[in-house]
C-alpha cells in the first residue's frame, strides 16, 4: 500500500466518524458562551449508584447557566436497562423549579435512551431535578443540581465529614438538645 492510498483510507475513516456522528439525531447541545459552534460538546456526568438500585445507569448534562425565568435544558441517558418489560422514569423537580416537559418516561430494554428535560428557575440559589427510575421493582434516585445565579453554596462549619464501613461518605452532625 502507498501513502497515497494510505492517506485516502484515513480520510475515508474521518469522514465515515464524522457522518455516524451527525446521524445519530440528538441535536447539537446548546452551552454557554457558544462552545457548541466550536464543536465542543460538554461530557455527560455519570450518576453514583447503589449496590441495590435499579440497575439503571443514568448519566446527565445540564446545558447552559441558569438564570432566574429563562428555560435550560437537562439532557438524560439511560442505559442497562435489562428487564424485557423496559422500565421506567420519572422526573419532579424541586420548589424554585418548573418542569416544562413529560415527567414521564418509558425506557425500552436493551436500548440507550436519551431525552431532554427543560427547566426553569423562579429563584437563585440551588434546586434539584429529581430523577426516579424503576426496573423490576427496584428503584435508583439521582438528584440532578441546577444552580440559578452567582452564589455558590457552602457547607456549614459543623459536621465531620466519615466514611462508612461500605466506603459511603457520611457527614457526621451533632444532635441539639431539646428545649
Amino acid at each position: 500500500m502507498n501513502l497515497r492510498s494510505s492517506s485516502m483510507i484515513a480520510a475515508a475513516c474521518l469522514a465515515l466518524v464524522a457522518a455516524s456522528a451527525c446521524a445519530d439525531g440528538a441535536p447539537t447541545p446548546r452551552t454557554a458562551k457558544g462552545a457548541a459552534s466550536s464543536g465542543h460538546v460538554l461530557p455527560m456526568t455519570a450518576a453514583a449508584r447503589k449496590p441495590n438500585d435499579s440497575g439503571v445507569s443514568i448519566q446527565y448534562r445540564v446545558e447552559g447557566a441558569a438564570t432566574v425565568g429563562r428555560a435550560i435544558s437537562v439532557v438524560l441517558q439511560f442505559d442497562g436497562v435489562s428487564d424485557p418489560a423496559g422500565a421506567t422514569a420519572r422526573l419532579t423537580a424541586d420548589a424554585g423549579l418548573t418542569l416544562a416537559t413529560s415527567s414521564n418516561l418509558t425506557l425500552p430494554a436493551g436500548k440507550s435512551t436519551t431525552a431532554t428535560a427543560t427547566v426553569t428557575s423562579d429563584r437563585e440559589g440551588l434546586a434539584y431535578l429529581n430523577v426516579f427510575v424503576t426496573q423490576n421493582g427496584a428503584m435508583s434516585i439521582v438528584a440532578i443540581p441546577i444552580q440559578t445565579g452567582a452564589s455558590v453554596p457552602a457547607m456549614k462549619a459543623a459536621g465531620e465529614l466519615k466514611s462508612s464501613a461500605e466506603g459511603e461518605k457520611i457527614i457526621s452532625l451533632p444532635a441539639k438538645e431539646p428545649k
